[in-house]
């Protein structure tokens, strides 16, 4: 009875190794963070990535806009209720390893064209579907701020 009990426990010790393994051997953390509205989340968001990237810099971070949070990535472009410029503030996040996608479906529902955007801005077909491909195929956790 003794042998059967520890085959069981090596049995489950085995299979608990295995299934958490993934979890152990992960790398830094990957966060995608959402943002759909320049206005309500833009200034916000940015510094919500400043403060995780100065608490936990190996954190890998994509940033993916459509619909109105395009907005931050446009050339020249300011948060309307304090005037502050956000190309500075996303180039310094840039500089620190953080990705700036913008949804293309979101270009040609506005009419906007990628020569409009700054040269810290890169693209991606649909922003809602790279947001779930991030969390679903790439395990980034989701942060909408």
């Amino acid at each position: 009875m003794k042998k059967i009990f520890r085959r069981i426990a090596v049995l489950a010790f085995i299979s608990s190794a295995t299934f958490l393994s993934p979890v152990i051997a992960a790398g830094p953390t990957e966060v995608v963070y959402h943002i759909d509205d320049a206005e309500s989340q833009g200034i916000k968001g940015l510094r919500n990535i400043r403060n995780h990237l100065d608490v936990a810099p190996q954190t890998k971070i994509i940033v993916v806009m459509h619909a109105n949070g395009v907005d931050i990535m446009m050339e020249g472009a300011k948060d309307k209720k304090n005037g502050i410029e956000y190309a500075p503030l996303v180039g310094a996040l840039k500089s620190r390893g953080v990705r700036f996608e913008v949804c293309e479906i979101t270009l040609k529902n506005r009419n906007l064209k990628k020569d409009q955007f700054t040269l810290d801005t890169d693209f991606t077909p649909s922003g809602v579907v790279r947001v779930a491909d991030l969390q679903y195929q790439d395990h980034f956790a989701y942060i909408k701020p």
